[in-house]
């Protein structure tokens, strides 16, 4: 079989992709999840009478604690499969991946497995979030004096 036909037959039996549903799911998944922390900075400055940016923080640490457990017990896949980039790009999705990666290297112990993976998926997030807060800083000095 040639290239060209190869390609042919792969384009007929690739699925479509229905991109109108996944965004809207993971405009409901992320909405629902925007919701949920809504309610939690509400009940954290009504009953606790936290400040506003206290609530923020407890809101980033809860929600961190909540989809890492979710991920340890292997429930969080299953959202992100129904919800997509929804649950994903939120600091949900960087939870998740750094526990998952926890989860997939602990049997190869502390060192070689846990400290060599860790940050294996979230690495990129790190590197890119820190190469571009450095230069928007930069070029906020150069603006802004």
């Amino acid at each position: 079989m040639d290239k060209d036909k190869y390609q042919k037959l792969v384009k007929e039996n690739t699925p479509k992709e229905n991109k109108t549903n996944k965004a809207f799911k993971a405009f409901i998944g992320g909405g629902l999840l925007a919701f949920t922390g809504q309610i939690i900075i509400s009940i954290l400055e009504q009953s606790f009478g936290m400040t506003i940016n206290d609530c923020y923080i407890w809101l980033c640490i809860i929600t961190i604690f909540i989809s890492s457990f979710l991920t340890a017990l292997g429930f969080f896949d299953n959202y992100v499969t129904k919800w997509g980039c929804g649950l994903l790009i939120p600091t949900t999705g960087f939870a998740h991946s750094i526990t998952s990666s926890a989860l997939d290297a602990k049997k190869d112990g502390l060192v070689t497995g846990l400290g060599a993976t860790f940050f294996k998926l979230a690495g990129s997030v790190l590197l890119y979030g820190i190469i571009s807060g450095f230069f928007f800083a930069i070029l906020g000095v150069i603006i802004y004096g």
